[in-house]
């Protein structure tokens, strides 16, 4: 037996709890360090069918906002580590549909900051297709508050987000620039609009009553449909497998390696907000006690989540990242359990790490 198996039992046994008591059909986990893996795990099938496949750590997710921190921020982040965007561009240089006096001082900081004014989520699907209409619909909008006042989080700020990345690299759309980064960062399976071969591995996320059908290899998020399934706020797809590779990278980038961008850049990205009660950072959420991790990460830690119910956490103090994978909106986005797994996995995974130190 191999021996992380036995140090990680309470935290498999919480996960098969989960998935046989209906928080989600199935769930990929893997926890690592700058260096490799300590521990990968997998349990559940694809669906709530008895007949369908188990997952495995190649099983692909869904990973929604999972987008807006490991492409849409990394691609962002890249083109100001190179001089093609400044975090203090006002975002009016960009996109010319963005006017009115009370949006003139609005940076691409602010955007990845939550602290822009834009509210949260709109509708857009209902009646938009496309950059073109989506673009006018969001810079056409008041703003919800006075930018820098407060952190709001925003869906419709990291669309705009893809749509500047795109200019800035002279048309290239975020996902290409993304696929450069995975295949530099040789990431594996991570990417937008997954090719068909996929499909077997892929977990299923909603019977969605927009679409009329179950969603599988298309994008959960409506909004990100529209767009054509590549858009900044979601649409990215892998296993557990590849986001442990990045989050590999985002620690090795800390610890003083360009591989990702400089580090200072990288620094500087994960710096928090000076917003008022905001948690957030340059794309990043951060720890705080209602946060995800629960409560044995570091102040140091970055993560996010996404709403299919996937996370991301990384402690660079305890060298230490935590990739959980789950399709709990399967058959149903209504199921909401997985707000309650989070900490407990993630308390539970730093127990068992701290009892081999």
């Amino acid at each position: 037996m191999n021996p992380s198996s036995v140090i990680f039992q309470d935290v498999a046994n919480r996960l098969k709890e989960a998935t046989a008591t209906g928080v989600t059909p199935c769930v990929t986990l893997e926890v690592g360090h700058t260096k490799g893996v300590y521990w990968e795990y997998a349990c559940g099938r694809l669906t709530y069918d008895v007949n369908s496949p188990p997952a495995t750590p190649e099983t692909i997710f869904d990973l929604a906002s999972l987008t807006k921190v490991i492409a849409t921020t990394t691609v962002v982040m890249k083109l100001v580590d190179t001089g093609k965007i400044g975090l203090n561009d006002r975002l009016k240089s960009w996109l010319p549909s963005w006017r009115d006096s009370e949006k003139s001082e609005v940076t691409v900081a602010d955007l990845l900051e939550h602290t822009s004014g834009l509210t949260a989520h709109l509708p857009f699907y209902r009646d938009c297709r496309g950059r073109e209409e989506f673009e006018h619909q969001i810079c056409s909008l008041p703003l919800e508050y006075a930018p820098r006042s407060r952190s709001v989080y925003s869906d419709l700020g990291f669309i705009l987000l893809g749509f500047l990345a795109t200019d800035a690299s002279h048309g290239k759309d975020l996902g290409g620039q993304f696929d450069t980064v995975a295949k530099t960062l040789t990431l594996g399976d991570l990417r937008f609009r997954p090719p068909a071969i996929w499909n077997p591995r892929i977990a299923p996320t909603e019977v969605d009553p927009w679409r009329g059908r179950l969603l599988r290899g298309e994008v959960h998020d409506e909004n990100g449909w529209a767009l054509g399934g590549v858009a900044g706020h979601a649409g990215l797809f892998g296993t557990v497998r590849a986001v442990g590779r990045f989050a590999r990278a985002v620690l090795k980038t800390l610890s003083g390696d360009d591989l990702l961008v400089q580090p200072a850049t990288l620094a500087r990205f994960i710096q928090k907000s000076p917003t008022p009660g905001s948690s957030r950072a340059l794309g990043w959420d951060s720890m705080v006690p209602t946060s995800s991790c629960g409560h044995r990460f570091s102040p140091k830690a970055i993560g996010h989540t996404g709403y299919t119910g996937t996370s991301l956490w990384i402690d660079q103090a305890q060298d230490l990242y935590v990739a959980i994978l789950t399709n709990r909106v399967h058959p149903t986005r209504t199921n909401e359990a997985i707000l309650q797994l989070r900490p407990n996995i993630h308390d539970a995974v730093v127990m068992a790490v701290e009892s081999q130190c």
